[in-house]
């Protein structure tokens, strides 16, 4: 079985260290998303899911503290690695405090960068890590194609349109944890606009009602933070 290349979010904005940094952990198997400031980190990180955020302190148009709350507010597994020049004592402690699982003082070898994040996903594998998408998965009673957009029980079988298939799989990927409701809105949707968010409310309804036979699963509102299908 081909080996799952894990995601990393990588904010630094020197550009030339951040190439080294991102040649460095591509070079060990890693993909990198290279972002020069938080704000275009940010929206990174609304497109699709990271096994672990790389985050520089110190960035224009939003601070790698910064960054790390609103993340936070949604997304309370995704390891958060800290890159900084500041070595107090302070702010060590606010990132810890913030959620942040690891904090790497400039200037660093790369050897140590790698150790230290192998040991932080090491630590959160099984925790919240980025799921991938399978072109299938099994869901109690029923089989879901996820290429197909298909639910199927039996000689029984529901296509799904497009954003059903869409909203299901994110939600496969996530079992039994949170989707952060604004992942989901911004991947499917574009943006979490209130006419978006109303209308995956509609589409998580018709799915609980696609799911009604088999009583094991259950597709969860959790209250401030987003939506969790609970599987056997």
């Amino acid at each position: 079985m081909e080996h799952l290349r894990q995601n990393i979010l990588l904010l630094e904005d020197d550009p030339n260290l951040g190439i080294v940094i991102q040649e460095n952990l591509q070079m060990r198997g890693y993909d990198v998303t290279l972002c020069t400031d938080g704000e275009a980190g940010k929206k990174a990180y609304g497109r699709q899911p990271y096994d672990l955020c790389l985050v520089d302190v110190m960035m224009p148009k939003k601070d790698g503290f910064t960054f790390a709350r609103e993340v936070r507010r949604i997304d309370e597994k995704t390891p958060i690695v800290f890159l900084t020049a500041k070595a107090m004592k302070e702010d060590r402690i606010e990132g810890f405090t913030i959620g942040g699982d690891d904090y790497v003082t400039k200037p660093f070898s790369m050897e140590e960068l790698i150790l230290r994040i192998q040991a932080v996903l090491k630590r959160t594998t099984g925790a919240g890590t980025a799921a991938r998408q399978e072109n299938s998965y099994a869901l109690g009673k029923y089989a879901f194609d996820v290429v197909a957009r298909t639910l199927s029980s039996g000689d029984r079988s529901q296509r799904l349109t497009t954003k059903e298939a869409d909203l299901l799989a994110l939600l496969c990927q996530y079992r039994n944890d949170v989707l952060p409701r604004e992942i989901a809105l911004k991947r499917i949707w574009g943006d979490d606009s209130y006419f978006n968010s109303r209308s995956m409310d509609v589409f998580l309804s018709k799915l609980r009602n696609y799911l009604k036979d088999d009583d094991r699963l259950e597709i969860l509102t959790v209250h401030g933070k987003g939506v969790k299908l609970r599987t056997p």
